[in-house]
C-alpha cells in the first residue's frame, strides 16, 4: 500500500484495490462508482486522416493478456466491493463494448442485482477516423443492488425535478470532459479517461443523501471525489498511481459544498409529514361549507366540518369522493380537488397540503 490522504470528507488511499478493499470494514458504503480499465484491445497507433497520433488509451494499467485474465481481475474487484458495500447499498459501473458485457455477466453472477442499464449519449464523441465502423457515441454504465432483496436508495423525486418534472429515462444526453473541465499537467491531458462532472453528479443525486459514504476504486483525478465533495457525501477514493492521487488530492482540497446540508439532501415524498385534510380545516385555510371543484370543473363537493367531503349522494374522505363522482376505483384527492378563488383561479388543495408540511419542517 501507498498510503492515505484526507482532503476534507474524502480519503484516498494509494494501492492497489482489492487489498485495500479488504481493509475496509465490512458494510460501511452506501453507492459504489466504479469506473475500471476498459482493456480497450488497442492494436497499434490510431491516426487522423492528417496523419496525427490520436491521444488515446495506451496505458499499462488497460492492457490484459487475454479475457481470462481480465475476467479474474473483475471477478476480485467486485467480490471485494460487494463485501463492503451495505446491504441496501448500489454500485454503479461504467464500460463501452469492450468490457461492459463480462462485467454484466460478473455481477449477476457474484449476486449483485442489477436495476438499469444507463446509456451514456455523448454530445460531443470522438469521430470514427477510419471510418470502418460507426462512431462510438456512447458508454453504458450499469446499476445495481447488493443483492435482489435491498432497499436501494433512489431520489426519484430528484431525477425528475432535475429533467424539469419529466421522469429521468435511461438515456442521458451529456458531454465528455472538455474545455476547462479538463485537468492538464504541462499542457497534456493529466488523465486520459477522465469523466465529466455532470455524470457523477446525476449519479449520486440519484442513489445517496448528504453524508453518504461513497467508495470509488479507481479514483484517477478524483472526479467521483470532487462532485461528492459538491453535495455534501463522504467519499473514499482509491488509486495506485501516486501521480493521479496528488492530481484528486489538490483538486478536491479547493472545493466547498454547493449550498447548506438541507438543500444538498432529495427527500421523497414518502418521507414528509402526514397532513389530514382536517388539518387544512384547524388551521383556517379551508373552511366547512367551502366548495372543492376538479380542475376540469365538471364535478362539485362540499367540506365538512370534520374534514370529509359531500358530493349529491356521496360521502366519504376527499379520495373516496373523488373516486366516487368518477366511477373510478382509486383518486388522489390532494391533486383532484382544487379550491376556487374570487378571482375564478383554481388551486390544487395538494398547494395547501405543502404550506402545512413547510411549516411542520
Amino acid at each position: 500500500m501507498g498510503g492515505t490522504r484526507d482532503t476534507h470528507d474524502c480519503r484516498i488511499i494509494v494501492g492497489d484495490c482489492v487489498a485495500a478493499m479488504d481493509g475496509l470494514p465490512p458494510g460501511s458504503v452506501d453507492m459504489i462508482f466504479a469506473d475500471p480499465p476498459y482493456n480497450l484491445q488497442l492494436r497499434g497507433e490510431l491516426r487522423r486522416p492528417n496523419h496525427t497520433v490520436v491521444d488515446g488509451v495506451d496505458d499499462a494499467w488497460d492492457r490484459f493478456p487475454d479475457f481470462e485474465t481480465y475476467d479474474r481481475f473483475s471477478r476480485a474487484w467486485l467480490t471485494a466491493a460487494r463485501r463492503v458495500l451495505k446491504p441496501n447499498g448500489t454500485i454503479w459501473v461504467i464500460g463501452t463494448y469492450h468490457n461492459i458485457y463480462r462485467v454484466g455477466a460478473t455481477l449477476q453472477d457474484l449476486g449483485y442485482w442489477i436495476l438499469n442499464e444507463i446509456v451514456w449519449r455523448k454530445t460531443n464523441p470522438m469521430p470514427n477516423f477510419r471510418g470502418r465502423r460507426f462512431t462510438n457515441a456512447h458508454e453504458t454504465l450499469i446499476w445495481s443492488a447488493r443483492d435482489a432483496g435491498s432497499r436501494h436508495t433512489f431520489n426519484y423525486a430528484a431525477m425528475k425535478a432535475l429533467n424539469e418534472e419529466l421522469q429521468m429515462r435511461s438515456d442521458w444526453l451529456l458531454p465528455i470532459c472538455s474545455g476547462g473541465e479538463r485537468l492538464k499537467v504541462d499542457g497534456r491531458k493529466a488523465h486520459p479517461t477522465q469523466k465529466p462532472e455532470s455524470l457523477l453528479y446525476r449519479t449520486i443525486l440519484a442513489a445517496t443523501q448528504p453524508g453518504d459514504v461513497i467508495l470509488d476504486p479507481f479514483f484517477g483525478s478524483g472526479t467521483t471525489g470532487a462532485v461528492a465533495r459538491r453535495l455534501g457525501r463522504r467519499c473514499i477514493g482509491i488509486e495506485r498511481d501516486a501521480t493521479y492521487a496528488a492530481i484528486a488530492e489538490e483538486r478536491i482540497r479547493d472545493i466547498e459544498p454547493d449550498a447548506e446540508l438541507s438543500l444538498l439532501s432529495s427527500p421523497s415524498k414518502r418521507d414528509a409529514p402526514r397532513v389530514p385534510f382536517g388539518s387544512l380545516l384547524e388551521r383556517g385555510l379551508i373552511r366547512a361549507g367551502t366548495v372543492l371543484t376538479d380542475p376540469a370543473r365538471r364535478w362539485t363537493a362540499k367540506v365538512r366540518a370534520d374534514g370529509s367531503l359531500i358530493a349529491a349522494e356521496h360521502r366519504g374522505s376527499i379520495h373516496q369522493v373523488g373516486a366516487l363522482v368518477q366511477g373510478a376505483p382509486a383518486c388522489n384527492g390532494w391533486s383532484f380537488w382544487c379550491v376556487e378563488h374570487q378571482d375564478g383561479r383554481l388551486e390544487p388543495i395538494d398547494t395547501l397540503r405543502q404550506q402545512v408540511r413547510s411549516e411542520m419542517q
